[in-house]
């Protein structure tokens, strides 16, 4: 009896925390959609976006189709919009012209489907189904929804008018940070086969063997970027790639996205209110191609995937690899600017509880990072739960980003955690570190 206690508890255990999670993420849904008018919900504010009620019906379709209809096997709620909220089918800058869901039926709709995923997880037999084991389906549906309210945040950035959005400002700096750290030559687990909500593009472990290398104890700040500005770097081909400087010029790139001239210095604008540019603040809004040239002008080079994930998983004392930066624990205010809870990134020496062991800063939150890694999967990579997740996108158009920025939800972001985009993309929170081989005499101390 004793183990039939046990699996009930944890079952139960598991029910709660999944309740807790769809509860918490459709509360920040509801944020995002309720700040603004219906105007402004159904209005396309970008060609890069979709207008705010694809996304908030959206989420709800993705819901009924795997908790309502795969999980639970009940009949559908609507099946006659899927195709209007199949991203595949329907591209971003033809959304607005579709017949889509007004957003008082949108969210009549999300609480139908709502209501009987909370029945279906009364029920649900936690099996060793792969889709069920361990609450799985429910963890990527939280997590599904978590990444559209980060695009939805996105989309609050790129809009016009005045400001709907309000946080407090992050923490100050709590201690100074050295400009780089070492990362010892050896041997590191890479990816994950334990945790349970990892998405297949995380997945499976495996050894990765690097030689030393050293990378920036924190991101690039926007008083460095600054610097690069000041010295013609974006007038400079020598620090660009030729696709680069074609985008560079192409684009009229001159600065970060969202950045002015301010008399002389610079201003950003941030959810609708300008701010002047803070100096020890990372850099936001830069393209994978901006962040390549500000590394080739510093001497340096963008970190690789792999690099990345040692200096944020690898614990030198045990050689094991850990979720985060700081350990196994999930992340709290203390440890990274995570969940929307501030509008901007902290300054650089904000979150020291959230180093590496090595006193590497900041690698979870604020900015997520441009790796120098074309997006594909790692050595004996399966799809799952379908391939459109990830693997369509494997291949050299697509650049991954790790780390997670401070509009990412502690749901949808760990140390083993892949995002992906085209490398001219900037509407996201990117920024980046840079990194460098290790000289002969560093490698050996």
């Amino acid at each position: 009896m004793t183990g039939t206690t046990t699996q009930s508890t944890g079952a139960e255990q598991l029910r709660s925390r999944i309740a807790a999670e769809l509860a918490r993420t459709r509360a920040r849904t509801a944020l995002l959609t309720e700040a603004v008018d219906e105007a402004d919900l159904v209005r396309q504010h970008s060609p890069l976006m979709s207008p705010l009620v694809w996304d908030l019906a959206h989420v709800g379709n993705q819901e009924e189709l795997w908790l309502v209809r795969d999980v639970g096997g009940r009949e559908p709620v609507r099946r006659d919009i899927d195709d209007l909220y199949d991203a595949f089918k329907q591209p971003r800058r033809d959304r607005p012209t579709l017949p889509l869901l007004p957003p008082q039926e949108a969210r009549a709709y999300l609480l139908t489907v709502r209501d009987k995923v909370l029945d279906l997880l009364d029920r649900v037999a936690f099996t060793e189904r792969p889709l069920v084991a361990d609450g799985f389906a429910f963890g990527m549906i939280v997590q599904h929804e978590q990444q559209h309210d980060e695009t939805m945040l996105a989309t609050h950035q790129l809009r016009a008018g005045p400001a709907v959005l309000h946080a407090p400002p992050p923490p100050e700096p709590r201690v100074r940070v050295d400009a780089e750290v070492l990362v010892p030559a050896g041997e590191f687990t890479m990816g994950t086969d334990t945790d349970p909500w990892a998405l297949d593009n995380e997945r499976p472990a495996h050894r990765v063997l690097l030689p030393a290398y050293v990378i920036d104890a924190a991101p690039v700040t926007n008083g460095r970027y600054r610097e690069f500005i000041a010295d013609g770097g974006y007038d400079d081909p020598r620090w660009w790639s030729p696709d680069g400087w074609r985008h560079r010029r192409e684009a009229e790139l001159v600065a970060p996205m969202h950045w002015r001239r301010d008399g002389d210095g610079w201003a950003c604008r941030r959810f609708g209110r300008w701010a002047p540019v803070r100096d020890d603040e990372p850099v936001v809004h830069v393209c994978f191609h901006e962040a390549q040239a500000y590394a080739a002008w510093a001497g340096k080079r963008l970190p690789t995937e792999a690099e990345w994930e040692k200096a944020a998983r690898w614990d030198p004392a045990t050689g094991r690899s850990r979720r985060y930066p700081w350990g196994d624990d999930d992340p709290t205010a203390e440890h990274a600017n995570l969940g929307q809870r501030h509008l901007w990134p902290a300054p650089v020496g904000a979150y020291p509880a959230g180093a590496s062991p090595l006193g590497v800063h900041q690698l979870i939150g604020d900015v997520w990072e441009w790796t120098s890694t074309p997006f594909r999967g790692h050595p004996g990579f399966t799809a799952f739960p379908y391939r459109e997740y990830s693997e369509v996108f494997f291949g050299d158009e697509h650049r991954v980003l790790r780390g997670g920025s401070f509009g990412t939800d502690r749901a949808a972001c760990r140390g083993t955690f892949r995002n992906w985009d085209f490398p001219i993309r900037r509407q996201i929170f990117s920024g980046f570190r840079c990194a460098r081989d290790a000289r002969p005499e560093e490698a050996q101390s």
